[in-house]
């Protein structure tokens, strides 16, 4: 399933009047979400979906990226030093500093 506040799945909200409902649009292009936005003036507000979406920004904690280890070579890969020989017959032979 699509997440919430894509152009697959956009947020959904009813508010009471166009004021409300050009903040709500503001506030989902600030972040980049698409939104739905109904104006009717008899039915009660539903922004469920808009609130969501914020716990989950304020949820999400900032970390670092973490630095990527290099790939691990076994003695039946293929020599990276691209040789065509596997890494046990190539660069991996004792003696033989990869």
């Amino acid at each position: 399933m699509a997440k919430l506040g894509t152009h697959k799945r956009p947020a959904v909200v009813r508010v009471n009047s166009a004021e409300r409902a050009q903040l709500i649009v503001d506030l989902c292009n600030e972040h980049g979400w698409q939104v739905i936005a109904g104006v009717e003036e008899d039915e009660p507000e539903d922004i469920s979906d808009v609130e969501w979406l914020l716990n989950r920004l304020s949820d999400t904690p900032i970390t670092a990226a973490k630095p990527k280890a290099p790939p691990r070579i076994s003695g039946n890969d293929y020599c990276p030093c691209r040789s065509g020989k596997k890494f046990k017959k190539c660069c991996g032979v004792a003696g033989n500093p990869a």
